[in-house]
């Protein structure tokens, strides 16, 4: 799996192709599986398939929302987020897989569409993250794909019982 740091080198057109592939890589990891095997915790600890999709999808609006800031303000401060609160509170295991991802994809569109239409000035507008300091808009955009590559890899875990 990359880096951020390997993520970083790629050319900018690279992660943001990689950005537009993830909702079809997705429904192709997920075609086939039962509810009850995308429900299935690989251990007490380790979200279940469905979890992971669920996180990705509130996650990517996050990103919109922290993206909003960014282009209203200078230097926004963002809050804190506990993922672990939006599964329990949004009820994760309770979502439609197919559903979740039709939102995900959505969002994800929003995003590239906003990165897409963004002047060469607009990359190096940021914010403060609350554990990872400043971040320009590239930076979420390296984060967005190492993101994405990490979840895509513990949702192929998790298919197999896997932690």
């Amino acid at each position: 799996m990359l880096t951020q740091d390997d993520v970083a080198r790629m050319p900018l057109d690279k992660r943001l192709d990689r950005l537009a592939r993830t909702a079809d890589t997705l429904v192709a990891t997920v075609t086939g599986e039962s509810d009850v095997v995308l429900g299935r915790r690989p251990d007490v600890k380790n979200w279940a398939p469905k979890e992971v999709l669920c996180h990705l999808r509130d996650t990517e609006e996050f990103f919109g929302v922290r993206f909003a800031m960014i282009a209203a303000m200078d230097e926004p401060r963002f809050l804190p987020v506990d993922v672990d609160r939006w599964a329990e509170e949004r009820q994760y295991l309770r979502n439609d897989a197919a559903e979740v991802i039709r939102a995900f994809r959505r969002r994800r569109e929003e995003s590239l569409t906003y990165l897409r239409g963004l002047a060469p000035e607009g990359w190096q507008r940021g914010g403060v993250h609350p554990t990872r300091g400043r971040m320009t808009v590239s930076d979420f955009v390296v984060l967005m794909v190492w993101h994405d590559d990490n979840h895509l890899e513990q949702i192929r875990r998790g298919l197999k019982g896997e932690a």
